[in-house]
């Protein structure tokens, strides 16, 4: 703890508080964000704060925020149980959220009308159970969603009164209304997007008319493959789109949910406000009043806390590398192997003064360390998450951790105290730091219940008024912030209106060409995790997913068509080069999923450090989320 808090206070005095950051995760506890969001942004005085959500949830964030005004699904999980028709898109849930994925296949199995709709440029476990599966061109899905809607409209499947009364149109800048939508949409016919996609028109006519159908109510769900790219944000978007202009939003079974990527993104990393640009409670560190509000709760000078945003993810990290970084903290994360272009960023790493509170060592960033904490892991310690559907939960503890090993908060807690700040961060438990952190989310629509209200139940959804939980947003009487009279009102937005936006097709950032002919993304297997730190300390694990070491890797699933045309065959070893890196690997033709033709296919759980998916993705990112373009990347692939 000396150490830590000599380097820190060396580099604050001879470089200023910008040259440090902290780097968190959505697997962290709520109660341990929001410690060392006030310690680094209140004290230290740098919004060089971010998390790992930024590389999964960032475009989703965007997208809520643009179109309704504030982040998170205005729905449940229990909307499962009242669907119809689940449209998912970018998503293979029946491994990546297997959980998820039952409550769906339980649906299908007692409501013998219900319909699933899978997009994904792959075929997966989930589109295996589809009736209607789209296999787009990577990265035209944007084009996909403006021609279902174009069919929408023109079949006339829209809820006039809810546009009327509910949403305004906005093209960048400019407002627009609803002729120019639909004039907008001229350019989206089925035909054309047929041409742009490769999907047929035929199926993007259906696939509009079974998600707009008036006597049915449609969930859409979509994760990684929507939210990682350079349009991440605008492809939220034109979902929630659909929503709108059928009115499928706002009851049971219909409504827009994006799904996480970690246990705790919303509620560690989202809610806390531990992103460079955020304050606890979704403000913002722009906004001087929030700063105000959020300084006299934290019991810090207002002006400590800098009104321009921190650095995001991937200009944190390129700090690293020019050295504008020179300490950072990285807690409950592995971004040594979790980064895109990643060999560039491991050098970054190892250059600055890096800190590592980590549960599972050896990793691929406890390696770059110069110090390494062993931190408590969930089941040792007590804390508090919340999910997807807005669910805070307790988490109690359940065994000691083995001697030596602190929980997270102790150590944000002794290095604050180190630094001359301890009389502000005076919390003798958990309660301590609840109770001041719910003092945030007092009356901004995202009120919290009391701990011991969490502690004895199975979790309650935001915003919670006096004990009692909402069970969707925007809408009387499950929202208290909505009146009978409103009935649905968007309040994040001035007018309570949605947005509807108008957002062509654009290109990601790397297409094909003659050097690197192929498209190159990436996914999760059922069996693992993330970069297995956790998952990948179980032989039975491994041996099912068939865990490899070595310069082979795992695999890489071609198509059997690509495969007759390079003269590959099952198991052949191959070299895969992109721009940034190149890997050795093996064929797969016989895998979990097959990719079209065109497209190349690796899970990204490989920590070897010749092997690893992230050593060739792009580390593009959206301008507006910040969020890296990690599912689509040029490659070529040669025999060896």
């Amino acid at each position: 703890m000396d150490l830590i808090t000599d380097k820190f206070k060396e580099i604050k005095t001879a470089h200023g508080p910008n040259a440090l950051a902290f780097y968190g995760s959505g697997q962290c506890s709520a109660d341990e964000s929001y410690v060392y969001n006030k310690l680094f942004k209140g004290f230290i005085g740098t919004n060089n704060v971010e998390g790992n959500p930024r590389t999964c949830m960032a475009s989703a964030v965007a997208g809520y925020i643009s179109t309704f005004g504030k982040d998170e699904p205005e729905g449940n999980y229990e909307d499962i149980e009242a669907a119809d028709v689940f449209f998912f898109i970018g998503s293979n849930a029946a491994e990546a959220h297997p959980i998820l994925w039952s409550r769906v296949m339980v649906r299908k199995a007692n409501n013998p009308k219900t319909k699933i709709i899978v997009a994904d440029p792959r075929n997966t476990i989930t589109s295996d159970s589809a009736d209607l599966v789209l296999n787009f061109k990577p990265g035209t899905d944007l084009a996909l969603l403006n021609g279902m809607a174009h069919v929408i409209i023109k079949e006339g499947l829209i809820d006039k009164g809810f546009i009327e009364k509910h949403t305004n149109f906005m093209q960048g800048d400019d407002k627009k209304n609803w002729d120019d939508y639909v004039e907008f949409l001229e350019d989206y016919t089925p035909e054309k997007v047929a041409n742009i996609t490769g999907v047929s028109a035929d199926d993007i006519v259906m696939a509009a008319k079974i998600f707009a159908d008036k006597n049915l109510e449609t969930m859409s769900l979509w994760c990684m493959g929507i939210n990682q790219r350079i349009r991440g944000t605008w492809a939220n978007n034109l979902i929630h789109n659909l929503h709108l202009i059928t009115g499928k939003i706002c009851r049971p079974g219909s409504t827009n949910f994006s799904l996480t990527g970690q246990p705790s993104a919303c509620g560690s990393v989202r809610e806390v406000g531990a992103l460079s640009h955020l304050l606890p409670a979704h403000r913002s560190v722009a906004n001087e009043k929030h700063r105000q509000e959020i300084a006299a709760i934290w019991g810090c000078d207002p002006t400590n806390i800098q009104a321009q945003n921190g650095k995001p993810m991937m200009d944190m990290f390129q700090g690293t590398v020019d050295g504008s970084i020179k300490g950072l903290w990285v807690m409950c994360t592995n971004p040594g192997q979790s980064l895109p272009n990643v060999n560039k960023y491991r050098e970054g790493m190892e250059k600055c003064f890096l800190v590592v509170s980590e549960g599972y060592h050896p990793t691929r960033t406890t390696e770059l360390a110069d110090v390494v904490l062993p931190a408590s892991v969930w089941c040792e310690k007590e804390g508090f998450y919340g999910n997807a559907e807005r669910r805070g939960q307790h988490m109690a503890k359940a065994v000691e951790p083995p001697e030596g090993v602190k929980d997270d908060v102790w150590a944000l807690l002794q290095v604050a105290s180190r630094m001359g700040y301890g009389q502000h961060f005076q919390y003798k438990s958990i309660d301590d730091i609840w109770n001041e952190y719910r003092k945030c989310a007092e009356g901004t629509g995202m009120d919290l219940g009391t701990i011991d209200e969490y502690r004895n139940s199975r979790g309650l959804k935001w915003p919670v008024i006096n004990g009692k939980e909402s069970q969707r947003r925007y809408v009387y009487p499950y929202d208290p912030y909505v009146t009978k009279e409103e009935g649905i009102k968007f309040y994040g937005k001035p007018d309570g209106r949605a947005t509807i936006w108008l957002r062509p097709m654009a290109d990601p950032a790397e297409l094909p060409d003659n050097q690197y002919p192929f498209y190159f993304t990436t996914g999760r297997l059922l069996e693992q995790w993330h970069t297995m730190t956790m998952t990948g300390t179980v032989p039975q694990l491994n041996n099912i997913s068939e865990v490899q070491s070595g310069e082979e890797g795992w695999f890489i699933e071609v198509n059997p068509l690509d495969a007759k045309a390079l003269n590959l065959k099952d198991g052949d070893k191959v070299k895969i080069e992109s721009r940034r890196g190149s890997i050795n690997t093996k064929v797969k033709l016989d895998g979990r999923g097959t990719p079209q033709p065109g497209l190349l296919y690796m899970n990204f759980h490989d920590d070897n450090l010749t092997t690893m998916a992230n050593i060739l993705v792009s580390d593009a990112f959206d301008q507006v989320s910040r969020q890296p373009e990690y599912k689509i990347s040029a490659v070529k692939i040669a025999k060896l």
